[in-house]
């Protein structure tokens, strides 16, 4: 007889106070209405370095949400299976899994630098990097111990622009057990967002920042939903401040939404690239719950690829962008994913100079202090204006409420 196909879904269950079965949990529904045998794992408990068995199929793997805004179930099921969890009085919703993807150009010899590539005999501060004037707020912070979660392909933690500020890392990814970084584009939006000062190299937005690799997308660049939603899972519980989400898609699942909701409601602050489609702002970016970034170049002007729209919150430099790869090297690439992690460190640099203060009011700061490039106020292409970290790490003023941001 041959096996009934399965394929991810996403099950996101009615919060426990409004299910008509209150003393069962979610998970022990589902395992109720599977035939196979599925581990599951609580993504949100996972201890950094903890892998998923590399012998375990992809079928196999299940992940278990415990967010009361977010009660979500994460498996591969069969038509029938997710029929009957449909029929389920405690089941709110469940949706089909679906790939997100890094948002950079490709990583290939031809984008290595040869002229003014950085070396052992000097420190070279990016282009974008001065371009936020992060550089010129390191007498106020350097983000120092500020938990940056950088949910993609994961970082190169022996890089010795990284190695100094790297605190470890989980993979949700299926068959990639280790948060090293086989592609090449997290590390280098960790390089851009927390390279140290070490006297080589580069140097980063908040140079003295924590990075935490969470690995959501595959050597490919790729990868499911529902590894996003773990990843931001296990942010919320170990205590990671800001989330910087170089990926997205499309179209998502709604519970996407119900995790970055989450997130924000615990405290976290999510950051994500806007998208490279030139037209409307992709996924996780659109979410109300998050930060929108758009990229310009280095004369201030959108980029081409640049999506735009009015959840454009903040835009940052992402064209030509220098900063760490796997291996020791550098390179340039473009792309609102190399936007986002500006924006991720100037967050940083002002948490390390408002330390006592929460992600609503580092959100309002951001975007009160950025310099204006479009038309007065916010606009699709810009939002609110180019991040400008100086500004935002050495207000003394709180800043106000502004319209359109949580």
């Amino acid at each position: 007889m041959a096996t009934a196909a399965r394929k991810s879904v996403i099950v996101t269950f009615k919060k426990k106070d409004q299910r008509p079965d209150k003393t069962r949990d979610k998970r022990e529904i589902v395992m109720e209405t599977i035939s196979s045998l599925v581990s599951f794992f609580d993504a949100g408990h996972m201890a950094r370095g903890e892998s998923i068995p590399p012998d375990l199929e992809a079928e196999k793997i299940g992940y278990d949400v415990n967010e009361y805004e977010a009660p979500i179930v994460i498996a591969s099921l069969t038509e029938e299976e997710i029929a009957d969890l449909k029929e389920n009085g405690n089941v709110a919703k469940v949706e089909d899994d679906g790939l997100c993807y890094a948002l950079a150009g490709e990583l290939s010899s031809s984008q290595i630098l040869i002229e003014g590539q950085p070396t052992l005999l000097a420190e070279t501060i990016p282009a974008g990097v001065a371009q936020i004037k992060a550089h010129l707020a390191w007498d106020c912070s350097r983000g120092k111990a500020v938990k940056v979660g950088v949910l993609d392909t994961g970082i190169d933690s022996g890089h010795p622009d990284l190695a100094s500020n790297y605190r470890g890392g989980i993979s949700f990814v299926a068959g990639e057990t280790s948060p090293m970084d086989y592609n090449g584009h997290g590390t280098h939006c960790a390089g851009t967002i927390a390279a140290a000062i070490n006297g080589s190299g580069v140097v980063g937005v908040a140079p003295a920042a924590y990075l935490y690799a969470v690995k959501v997308l595959s050597a490919s660049g790729s990868g499911n939903w529902s590894w996003l939603i773990a990843g931001i899972d296990w942010c919320i519980k170990n205590g990671v401040k800001i989330l910087s989400m170089s990926l997205g898609g499309g179209s998502a699942p709604s519970a996407l939404e119900a995790m970055c909701n989450a997130a924000w409601s615990k405290g976290l602050l999510l950051v994500a690239a806007a998208g490279n489609s030139g037209g409307p702002v992709g996924f996780p970016a659109r979410y109300s719950s998050v930060i929108a970034v758009s990229a310009i170049d280095n004369a201030n002007q959108i980029a081409g690829f640049s999506s735009r729209g009015p959840e454009v919150e903040l835009c940052a430099p992402g064209v030509n962008v220098l900063s760490t790869v796997p291996g020791g090297g550098y390179r340039t690439l473009n792309g609102t994913s190399m936007a986002c992690p500006h924006v991720s460190g100037a967050a940083a640099l002002a948490w390390g100079s408002h330390r006592y203060t929460n992600n609503v009011t580092i959100r309002r700061l951001l975007a009160w202090t950025a310099d204006n490039l479009g038309i007065p106020g916010r606009d699709p292409l810009f939002g609110f204006g180019r991040v400008d970290a100086e500004q935002a790490s050495a207000a003394f003023t709180v800043p106000p409420a502004i319209p359109g941001i949580p």
